[in-house]
């Protein structure tokens, strides 16, 4: 080792690679023209990150709540090898959207004659448990719990009634709703252009009809929002503020 330290080694470190960054102002998602008009309900009203910087949420005055992942590549080293680098490993963030849901929604009290807005004061989050996310919301009366997680959607299949041959039956029906049917006793018509009266299930040649029991299939993962508790509104002030300690508490006006 000849003991130098010179630029050309701090130079080459990733972090001296990385275009500055551009700092842009918007109260709304998404690209605008000049001139464009924008509706007040896609303003947004309240952000927050949780404690690893790798959830975000915004709230907008529509009273929804979009959620973000980031989703930028981060250093699998261990913490002693990052302290014997001589520069700091950094990257700029990227976020991508990940769900929203509608959170809160506008209501009216009769006794006071007072209308609620749904718009999102703040946004808190919670501690995350078993892959799910937790998050507090609230407007300027109620404060809401929410969980979000990973979900198969599950679907039914093997049914019945072909789709092929229900869309001829749709379309013989649309050609001949003109001319009167004479129907059957078992739902089928006379003139039915089939060899058996009912025109939904296929009867075979010993004279019952083929039945199948649907199964059901999960087909892909799907995000869903559920709101697990609601702290109703029981006072006369406006919220501007919520906390997440050992209780909710929250800091009204």
């Amino acid at each position: 080792m000849n003991g130098k330290v010179g630029s050309e080694a701090f130079d080459a470190t990733p972090s001296s690679l990385l275009p500055p960054l551009e700092w842009k102002f918007s109260q709304v998602f998404g690209e605008r023209i000049a001139g464009e008009g924008v509706q007040d309900v896609d303003f947004i009203s309240a952000i927050q990150f949780d404690k690893s910087g790798d959830y975000l949420a915004t709230g907008d005055k529509g009273g929804r709540v979009v959620l973000f992942e980031r989703t930028d590549v981060k250093e699998n080293s261990s913490r002693r090898d990052l302290e014997k680098l001589d520069y700091t490993i950094c990257g700029h963030p990227e976020f991508r959207y990940k769900t929203e849901f509608q959170s809160h929604e506008p209501e009216f009290d009769y006794l006071k004659s007072l209308e609620i807005e749904e718009k999102i004061n703040k946004i808190r989050w919670c501690q995350i448990a078993n892959g799910a996310l937790f998050i507090l919301s609230t407007n300027d009366k109620t404060i809401k719990f929410w969980k979000v997680q990973e979900k198969k959607v599950k679907r039914l299949s093997v049914m019945n009634l072909d789709h092929s041959q229900a869309a001829r039956n749709d379309n013989f029906a649309c050609s001949c709703t003109a001319s009167p049917k004479v129907s059957l006793t078992n739902g089928g018509y006379a003139d039915s252009p089939y060899k058996y009266q009912s025109n939904d299930y296929e009867f075979s040649s010993a004279g019952f009809p083929s039945l199948r029991l649907p199964m059901v299939t999960g087909q892909e993962m799907s995000l869903v929002a559920r709101c697990r508790r609601v702290y109703a509104h029981a006072h006369d002030y406006h919220i501007n503020s919520i906390s997440n300690n050992r209780f909710v508490c929250a800091v009204m006006t």
